[in-house]
């Protein structure tokens, strides 16, 4: 059995049961944004079949953890190509003088 208690989150009015080692907060969080998305999904598309906006909600959350992901690679790789570039540079000025 989990060690965590278990806390429960409301998603399109049906109550789930969660056991995480997140906190009570951070899965109210958590919830409140999935909802939130359904519920945009659900106004944009028209989609009235809860099965359907779940996996709408899943691919468009997924689309934006794939983006922030791909910002943190290109962000971390960031001072590597500035450090190249001040070497460029200062090889530039100490060949010049």
């Amino acid at each position: 059995m989990s060690e965590h208690p278990a806390v429960t989150i409301k998603l399109r009015g049906k109550e789930f049961r969660i056991r995480s080692g997140e906190s009570s907060e951070a899965l109210q969080r958590i919830a409140s944004y999935v909802d939130e998305t359904m519920v945009r999904i659900e106004r944009r598309t028209g989609t009235v079949d809860s099965h359907e906006v779940a996996l709408l909600t899943a691919l468009n959350l997924a689309r934006e953890v794939v983006e922030a992901r791909e910002v943190d690679v290109e962000q971390s790789a960031a001072p590597e190509r500035l450090r190249a570039l001040i070497e460029l540079a200062e090889s530039a000025v100490a060949g010049a003088g």
